[in-house]
């Protein structure tokens, strides 16, 4: 059984590692950002934190295209199409660039938006000029999820996470430069920090553009080669696959923004504490993310091949890896929640105690839906490997909001649990989420529908 199991695991574990890591990078590029505007001024800092999240909804919505088309590739390198290899990545391409394109104009007159939302005037103008430059870059981070699916189709992981790695040096450097004035440069607060994320995001662009162009396995791809003519064929399927996944994830990353507002309903320290506690959670959950970015090409590759044996074993394989890594979590969470939660807190400050007693009671729920966390994107992933996208996005808006939503809502108001309410609400979607898409996957595993042929399923 291990000799059957081990190609398995050092193949999920050679994709995944990598884009776990590139995850945590781009993670502390956002975590930079934030703490060096927050060096400069609170306002500024609001700003930032108002048109980050405003620019983070638009690309959920628009990164379903960059991310569908990783099964999609994966199974027609597989299945030796060519063709179709480059077909599917070059529309996908197209297909980021309009849609960036099609909300830019969101961004340019994003004042008017955040002031309708109950934003003050000087937040509201602060978050514009900063999306005003910074929203240019969403072609790019569009165009890279793009290009790191088609490099991890490839098995090509690596040279993302060193990108983004070097993108994160290249991230502190030029804010310190352009937030600060230094070097000569005159200081310009948030408008700095969008030059810097602008041109780091471009030249991380211009990075693996460079190197998928030259890597010599994917010369016979021909990425490149009349790049400049549509596809509409090629251009609805990966539409079609595309489109609920940027659903999915707005439906996901909304729950947590409701729960953000919600929890601030209840109190500033429980809000404050409910922060720090989501942000740990975050960290630990770009294990899971990697490793569902790794099932995507591995169950693709499966599907290609059309071998239901190897789509199997490499699932089984994924799910054993994911449940490594939650119970490593479950066990940090439990052993140690309050050194967790007062690394982000100024120890002098008098409410520091009350936010950490809470913090560490909210990371005890965590532990509680790490698993059904993990098993839900992974899940996720299962299902973009074989294409199977439109009903796993109804699954997930179903569980996340018609059920762990009010369940939260319910719990935490009209029971008078409170914060744990919320987390409880939380879980309860997760679990539903991951339940129903498991069993969606297996389920058409065991009909073999995920592996029949031809065409996709």
């Amino acid at each position: 059984m291990s000799n059957r199991y081990a190609p398995h695991v050092a193949a999920t574990l050679s994709l995944g590692l990598p884009l776990i890591g590139s995850h945590l990078a781009r993670m502390a590029i956002g975590v930079s950002d934030t703490v060096m505007i927050g060096w400069y001024g609170v306002e500024p800092l609001a700003a930032l934190v108002i048109a980050t999240s405003f620019f983070q909804v638009l690309f959920f919505l628009g990164m379903g295209f960059g991310t569908g088309v990783m099964g999609l590739i994966a199974t027609h390198i597989a299945s030796g199409n060519e063709t179709e290899v480059r077909r599917g990545a070059r529309m996908a391409l197209w297909l980021s660039a309009g849609y960036a394109l099609a909300v830019m104009p969101l961004m340019w007159f994003s004042e008017a938006i955040l002031l309708g939302l109950g934003q003050t005037p000087v937040v509201a103008k602060l978050a514009q000029d900063y999306l005003r430059i910074a929203g240019w870059g969403l072609l790019a981070v569009l165009g890279q999820l793009t290009l790191n699916s088609y490099l991890a189709a490839l098995e090509r992981t690596a040279v993302v996470m060193w990108v983004t790695l070097v993108g994160l040096a290249i991230n502190i450097g030029l804010n310190w430069i352009f937030i600060f004035g230094n070097l000569g440069m005159p200081a310009l607060g948030v408008r700095g920090a969008a030059i810097t994320s602008l041109s780091v995001q471009m030249l991380q662009l211009v990075a693996l553009l460079a190197y998928a162009h030259w890597l010599p396995r994917a010369r016979k791809y021909h990425l490149f080669q009349r790049f400049w003519r549509p596809d509409w064929q090629a251009m609805r399927e990966v539409a079609r696959i595309g489109w609920p996944i940027g659903l999915t994830m707005v439906a996901e990353g909304g729950l947590f923004v409701a729960s953000n507002v919600m929890m601030g309903w209840i109190g500033t320290q429980q809000l404050a504490a409910h922060g720090i506690a989501l942000q740990i959670t975050s960290i630990t959950f770009m294990a899971h993310l990697g490793l569902s970015n790794a099932a995507t090409v591995r169950v693709g590759q499966a599907k290609g091949r059309g071998d239901a044996i190897w789509m199997r074993d490499a699932a089984m394989t994924v799910m054993a890896l994911s449940l490594c890594f939650a119970c490593i979590a479950i066990a940090i969470y439990l052993l140690f929640a309050q050194p967790l939660v007062r690394v982000f807190l100024d120890a002098g400050d008098p409410q520091a105690p009350a936010i950490v007693v809470i913090g560490a009671g909210l990371l005890l729920y965590a532990a509680l839906f790490q698993l059904t966390d993990a098993f839900q994107v992974i899940a996720l992933g299962f299902l973009r490997g074989v294409h199977d996208t439109r009903l796993p996005m109804l699954i997930a808006g179903f569980s996340y909001w018609v059920v762990g939503m009010p369940v939260a809502y319910g719990l935490a108001f009209g029971l008078d649990v409170g914060p744990p309410g919320l987390w409880l609400g939380l879980c309860v979607g997760l679990t539903l989420a991951a339940i129903l898409l498991m069993v969606r996957f297996w389920h058409g595993w065991a009909r073999g529908v995920w592996t029949a042929r031809p065409g996709p399923g």
